[in-house]
Formats: C-alpha cells, structure tokens, sequence
C-alpha cells in the first residue's frame, strides 16, 4: 500500500482534474477496500466490512463486523488487491462520467470554444473543456472542414448519458447558435433590449432574423448591424460568408412579410386566415428577387412569418381573379358581390375556393348548401384545367428556351473564324458564305454578275 499522504495527494490531484467531488472519492476507496476485503475472506455478507480513510493522516482503517482488523490491506494478497483496483477504476470512471454529465447538462445552449481532434464517419469530434465532444453532420454548417487543431466556436445542443459515456452533442448548424452569436456580438440583444421575435436559417447560405426593440430611442435593426456594419460583419465571419437578412419585426402579418421578403419590393399582400396563405404580388422586375435563388428568399421568409407564400406577378394575379370571378358567377346565385368578399378574405384563386370546401363558403358567404357544394366543384373543375394549362405553358417555354439555346449554338458554330457581327451583316445583305473574295461580296452587294 503507498504511504498515506502520497494517496491524499493523488486524491486532490484527481478531483481537481477531473471536477469530482474529493469526499466521493474518499468514499469510493472506503468501498473498494470493503470489495477487496469481501474476496480476501470470500463473504457474500455486504454488511460484514466497512472502512474509513481519516482525511487527515491517509489512514486506512478496516473494520469486520465493526471491530477494526489488527492486518495492513497488503496483507489481503494479490487477488484482493486485483479486485481493489479494479473497483477503484471502475468508480472513478463513474464519478467522472457524472461529473460531466451535471456539468454540461447545465451548460446547453451555451456557444462554447474548442479544439478539432478528427472525424468519426462524418462527425466532427471536438475536445470542449478536456471533455470530447461530437458534432453530427447534421448539426454542421454544409461545406465546411476543420482539421486537427482548429478552433471550434459551436454552441452545447443536447447532453445525453449512454450509459458508459457522456455523449456532447455539438452544432453550427441550429438557428440558436445564431441568436447566442448575436446575444455576444450585440450587448442590446442580451440585455433583452433588443428582442429576436423569429428566425429561419438554411445552415451555410441564409439566414432571415426578426428583431424588435422594447426601448424606441432603439433602433433594433440598426443596433445589431453596428457602426458600418462591424456587429453583423463578426457574425458573419464566424459562418465563413453566410448571409444574413435582419428583418424588422411588425405585429401586423402584412408589414411583416412585406419586411421579409425585402430587398424585393412588394406591391400588394392578400391574406387568407382560412388557408394561413399569403398572395403576394411584385412586379415582373422583382419577381426573381423575392423568390431569390432556388427559392430561398420566399421559402426563409414564410417560415420566418409563418404564413405559406405565393409569389404572382400582376398579370398572374389578374388572371387568377378573372378566372374565379368567371368560373363562380356562372353558378345560381353567387354574385360579383360574393366574390368581391371571397377576395377581400384572401382566396383569390379556384384552387383556394377548392382547398377552403363547402363550409367556409355558407358561412362566409353566406351561400346555401347546394350553392356553395356547386362552387367547390365547379373550382375543382376549373383548378384542374388551370392546373394543365399551367403545366402545358411551362413545357412549352422549356422547349422554346432549349430551341433558342440549340440555335444560338449553331449560330456561333458556323460563323468559323468571322466576328459574329459580321456574321450578321452578310446574312442580312445577303452576301455569299465566310471565305468568298472580297470582290464576290461587293458584286453581290451592288447586284452585279
């Protein structure tokens, strides 16, 4: 057995590497030394042994049936201690296992630093704190790499206990590592000055963030992009250039979509609360702005608002009004009056008529039964042939955009080694094919053989 103080030392030394509680430890080796001493004698009694380490001198002192044994531990013999160290082992991985387990439980949601050591089939696994941590690739930000040794600004997302390992799960990815980022990076935002009412992300190319602030000499936008953009600019040096949209937050849906949906500019938003869809028109200028590239702007902004969002040009939307206004004023009894109302509560097309059914029609409208299942069906009808019409249209500029496209390739593969300009012009003076003499051309030109 090692001298006394030597073992109080070591017991010090471990729990304040390992942020275990000292007298856990004491009491995990008063538990082995009664393992050790129950093979020793081969007793299956639990009560028979019992030990106390006095804190003070290292002493170990063990005890049979309370009566302390006149013997060292060493005595017990070399399978006793086998079993002495084993258990010891054991307990101070459990110890150590809670430890940390009661330590980052405490600390989800915390945007932490660490350090990369490898990846494990896709998972990052970071060291947070002499604690390994992992960070799955769904949690990761798209297209990013760490090698071993990098620096790792993530945030703690979940602690769970799998029995013989804490496992650390890690993320770059979640919106809320954005709003912690933005709680260190804007002091207004952490003092609950500035509030953040909503967010939407796609880790890696956009993010639409709605503020408000509670104070108005506060400008919740202005404040969290800082002075000539230095706030929003760490942020997004910390995402390696991901884009990030800071949208004003309005109660008012309206406002709110219309703040979303920027840099484009909206024209008009018609809300049908029945549906939870907005009809938003923009000009034709505008309309690959608000949808934005693969729709990521509409699609951000109305999990942002939480209203589904249809993009129309005003042409789109006039038709798709003539169209109801036609297909439901041929039906006894509904009238231009009933349509102005359908309008004004956001169906504004025969596929909302039909998604909304016969019961919202009577009560809205007003309508008898009978009028209001004729509408449905007489929607449902006209949706369909819109709908193949639609389909029709768009397969029909596909093949004009693919015949353009064909063309123009083989305009510029017979031009050879002419300047496409003057390409054109001989096809419009009609002159004779690249490589006739110069004399030809101007012969052709004037009309002489």
């Amino acid at each position: 057995m090692m001298n006394p103080t030597e073992m109080l030392r070591i017991l010090d030394s471990i729990a304040r590497d390992r942020n275990i509680d000292k007298q856990i430890l004491v009491r995990d080796l008063e538990q082995a030394m009664v393992s050790a001493a129950r093979k020793h004698y081969q007793t299956l009694d639990t009560e028979e042994f019992t030990c106390t380490l006095d804190a003070t001198t290292g002493q170990l002192t063990l005890f049979r049936h309370g009566q302390p044994l006149e013997m060292a531990p060493a005595a017990l013999g070399r399978i006793a201690a086998q079993t002495f160290k084993q258990v010891m082992i054991q307990k101070f991985r459990d110890d150590e296992r809670a430890s940390v387990f009661e330590e980052f439980s405490k600390r989800v949601g915390e945007i932490v630093t660490g350090t990369a050591q490898r990846y494990e089939a896709r998972s990052l696994i970071v060291t947070v704190d002499r604690s390994e941590a992992f960070m799955p690739p769904s949690e990761q930000i798209p297209g990013e790499q760490f090698q071993p040794g990098d620096r790792v600004r993530c945030m703690i997302l979940d602690v769970r206990d799998a029995g013989n390992q804490v496992k650390i799960v890690l993320s770059r990815g979640h919106p809320d590592f954005i709003k912690r980022l933005f709680e260190v990076e804007v002091p207004e935002v952490s003092e609950k000055i500035i509030e953040i009412k909503a967010m939407a992300r796609e880790a890696g190319y956009r993010t639409k963030i709605a503020v408000s602030s509670v104070d108005s000499k506060v400008d919740a936008v202005g404040a969290c992009v800082g002075v000539r953009g230095s706030r929003i600019k760490n942020i997004v040096d910390e995402l390696n250039g991901e884009k990030i949209d800071i949208v004003r937050w309005n109660e008012s849906s309206q406002i709110l979509i219309q703040n979303s949906l920027k840099p484009a500019e909206v024209a008009e938003i018609s809300l049908c609360f029945e549906l939870g869809r907005a009809t938003v028109v923009v000009r034709d200028d505008q309309l690959s702005l608000a949808i934005g590239k693969r729709g990521q702007n509409v699609r951000l902004a109305a999990r942002l608002t939480g209203w589904d969002i249809d993009i129309l040009t005003p042409e789109e939307y006039g038709k798709g009004l003539d169209t109801l206004s036609t297909t439901l004023q041929e039906i006894e009894g509904v009238t231009e009056k009933h349509v102005d109302k359908l309008v004004a509560l956001g169906m504004v097309s025969v596929f909302d008529v039909e998604e909304v059914g016969v019961d919202v029609l009577m009560t809205e409208l007003e309508l008898s039964e009978d009028a209001a299942k004729a509408a449905v069906e007489r929607a449902s009808v006209k949706a369909k042939e819109v709908a193949e019409q639609q389909q029709k249209d768009k397969e029909e500029k596909a093949r004009l955009a693919k015949e353009q496209a064909e063309a123009g390739a083989r305009l510029l593969g017979g031009m050879g080694g002419v300047a496409p300009g003057d390409q054109a012009a001989d096809a419009i003076l009609g002159a004779p094919a690249p490589g006739a003499s110069d004399d030809a051309r101007a012969a052709d030109i004037l009309g002489q053989g």
